[in-house]
């Protein structure tokens, strides 16, 4: 059931209200002299993304050998 509240009620408690409309899912229906002039409706739920892993998955391309060392072994100081 839609809750109804005078617009000068929701003027007077109108982030009081809407913090309602949230929790609740609830709408509101905002009236004056008892005629409807507005309602308020809760948000449409936030899109999911997607979990991080894997967002990767197929964007890399490997080009070469990734086993062999990067330059030749006779260039790294270690071995002399």
């Amino acid at each position: 059931m839609t809750e109804e509240v005078s617009i000068s009620k929701f003027k007077a408690t109108c982030l009081a209200l809407l913090k309602k409309v949230k929790r609740t899912g609830q709408p509101i229906l905002v009236t004056r002299k008892g005629e409807p002039i507005a309602q308020v409706v809760p948000p449409p739920p936030p899109k999911k993304s997607k979990s991080w892993l894997g967002s990767f998955q197929s964007t890399g391309k490997i080009i070469g050998d990734i086993i062999a060392p990067a330059t030749d072994e006779k260039e790294w100081k270690v071995l002399r």
